[in-house]
Protein backbone atom coordinates (compact mmCIF):
# COMPACT_ATOMS: atom_id res chain seq x y z
CA UNK A 1 0.00 0.00 0.00
CA UNK A 2 1.08 3.87 -1.09
CA UNK A 3 1.61 6.52 1.25
CA UNK A 4 -1.07 8.25 -1.20
CA UNK A 5 -3.56 5.32 -0.75
CA UNK A 6 -3.18 6.13 3.63
CA UNK A 7 -5.87 8.48 4.40
CA UNK A 8 -4.67 11.51 6.11
CA UNK A 9 -7.52 11.21 9.63
CA UNK A 10 -6.67 14.22 11.29
CA UNK A 11 -7.16 16.15 8.11
CA UNK A 12 -10.31 14.98 7.90
CA UNK A 13 -11.39 15.81 11.23
CA UNK A 14 -9.66 19.13 10.67
CA UNK A 15 -12.40 19.82 7.83
CA UNK A 16 -15.19 18.13 10.13
CA UNK A 17 -14.44 20.09 12.59
CA UNK A 18 -14.55 19.08 16.38
CA UNK A 19 -17.92 18.97 18.86
CA UNK A 20 -18.87 21.98 20.55
CA UNK A 21 -18.24 20.12 24.18
CA UNK A 22 -15.09 18.91 23.20
CA UNK A 23 -13.87 22.79 22.42
CA UNK A 24 -15.28 23.55 25.74
CA UNK A 25 -12.71 20.64 27.35
CA UNK A 26 -9.58 21.88 25.74
CA UNK A 27 -9.55 18.52 23.67
CA UNK A 28 -6.93 18.41 21.18
CA UNK A 29 -6.53 15.23 18.65
CA UNK A 30 -2.95 14.53 17.96
CA UNK A 31 -3.38 11.05 16.29
CA UNK A 32 -6.12 9.61 14.71
CA UNK A 33 -7.07 6.53 13.01
CA UNK A 34 -9.59 3.72 13.67
CA UNK A 35 -6.93 1.75 15.33
CA UNK A 36 -5.29 4.29 17.73
CA UNK A 37 -6.40 7.56 18.49
CA UNK A 38 -4.24 9.74 20.70
CA UNK A 39 -5.92 13.59 22.27
CA UNK A 40 -4.77 15.80 25.43
CA UNK A 41 -7.15 18.01 27.42
CA UNK A 42 -6.18 20.35 30.25
CA UNK A 43 -6.69 19.40 33.82
CA UNK A 44 -7.84 23.50 33.98
CA UNK A 45 -11.26 24.03 33.60
CA UNK A 46 -11.94 20.68 34.09
CA UNK A 47 -11.84 20.20 37.65
CA UNK A 48 -14.12 19.53 40.50
CA UNK A 49 -14.47 22.21 43.67
CA UNK A 50 -11.96 20.15 45.35
CA UNK A 51 -9.58 20.87 42.20
CA UNK A 52 -9.39 17.36 41.06
CA UNK A 53 -10.04 16.22 37.52
CA UNK A 54 -13.98 15.82 37.29
CA UNK A 55 -14.24 11.85 36.26
CA UNK A 56 -17.21 13.49 33.90
CA UNK A 57 -14.02 14.90 32.10
CA UNK A 58 -12.63 11.73 31.72
CA UNK A 59 -15.23 9.88 30.53
CA UNK A 60 -16.01 12.74 28.00
CA UNK A 61 -12.67 12.30 26.93
CA UNK A 62 -13.02 8.65 26.61
CA UNK A 63 -16.39 8.96 24.41
CA UNK A 64 -15.08 11.70 21.71
CA UNK A 65 -11.92 9.54 21.34
CA UNK A 66 -14.03 6.25 21.09
CA UNK A 67 -16.93 7.94 19.32
CA UNK A 68 -14.20 9.46 16.30
CA UNK A 69 -12.47 5.90 16.37
CA UNK A 70 -15.88 4.27 15.31
CA UNK A 71 -17.05 7.13 13.03
CA UNK A 72 -13.57 6.77 11.27
CA UNK A 73 -14.03 2.55 11.17
CA UNK A 74 -17.66 3.24 9.36
CA UNK A 75 -16.92 6.01 6.90
CA UNK A 76 -18.41 9.30 5.80
CA UNK A 77 -21.60 7.93 5.09
CA UNK A 78 -22.10 6.40 7.88
CA UNK A 79 -23.71 7.99 11.74
CA UNK A 80 -22.10 6.08 15.09
CA UNK A 81 -23.96 6.72 18.27
CA UNK A 82 -22.88 5.54 22.06
CA UNK A 83 -25.01 3.04 23.51
CA UNK A 84 -22.56 1.82 26.43
CA UNK A 85 -19.36 4.08 28.47
CA UNK A 86 -18.09 2.75 31.76
CA UNK A 87 -14.61 4.01 33.59
CA UNK A 88 -12.62 3.41 36.40
CA UNK A 89 -10.46 6.29 38.11
CA UNK A 90 -7.40 5.39 39.38
CA UNK A 91 -5.78 8.29 40.60
CA UNK A 92 -6.06 12.16 40.34
CA UNK A 93 -5.20 15.02 38.14
CA UNK A 94 -4.97 18.39 39.55
CA UNK A 95 -2.28 20.09 37.15
CA UNK A 96 -1.43 20.16 33.68
CA UNK A 97 -3.00 17.92 30.52
CA UNK A 98 -3.82 14.03 30.46
CA UNK A 99 -3.03 12.15 27.53
CA UNK A 100 -5.80 9.71 26.23
CA UNK A 101 -4.53 6.60 24.16
CA UNK A 102 -7.75 4.53 22.75
CA UNK A 103 -7.42 1.48 21.18
CA UNK A 104 -10.20 -0.53 19.86
CA UNK A 105 -10.86 -3.95 21.44
CA UNK A 106 -13.29 -5.11 18.68
CA UNK A 107 -14.27 -3.29 15.13
CA UNK A 108 -17.29 -4.83 13.60
CA UNK A 109 -19.87 -4.08 10.93
CA UNK A 110 -22.50 -2.63 13.36
CA UNK A 111 -20.27 -2.78 16.64
CA UNK A 112 -17.13 -1.11 18.03
CA UNK A 113 -15.51 -1.18 21.57
CA UNK A 114 -12.49 1.19 22.22
CA UNK A 115 -10.48 0.97 25.20
CA UNK A 116 -8.87 3.87 26.56
CA UNK A 117 -6.03 4.21 28.64
CA UNK A 118 -6.32 8.27 30.59
CA UNK A 119 -2.56 9.31 31.80
CA UNK A 120 -1.34 12.53 33.71
CA UNK A 121 1.84 14.55 33.01
CA UNK A 122 3.89 12.07 35.23
CA UNK A 123 2.72 8.77 33.04
CA UNK A 124 0.64 7.29 36.13
CA UNK A 125 -3.21 6.17 34.65
CA UNK A 126 -5.56 8.41 35.73
CA UNK A 127 -8.73 6.19 34.82
CA UNK A 128 -9.45 3.38 32.01
CA UNK A 129 -12.89 3.82 30.40
CA UNK A 130 -14.50 1.69 27.34
CA UNK A 131 -17.12 2.60 24.83
CA UNK A 132 -19.11 0.68 22.58
CA UNK A 133 -20.38 2.41 19.59
CA UNK A 134 -23.22 1.29 17.12
CA UNK A 135 -23.14 1.96 13.53
CA UNK A 136 -26.17 2.94 11.99
CA UNK A 137 -27.47 1.39 8.88
CA UNK A 138 -27.62 3.00 5.96
CA UNK A 139 -31.06 4.70 4.83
Amino acid sequence: MSDQSIPDYLEILRERGSGALDKKMGIVINEASPTRLVATMPVEGNTQPIGLLHGGASVVLAESLGSIGTQLHAGPDRKVVGVDINATHHKSATTGFVTAVATPVSLGKTLCTYEIVITNDAGERTCTARITCLILAQR
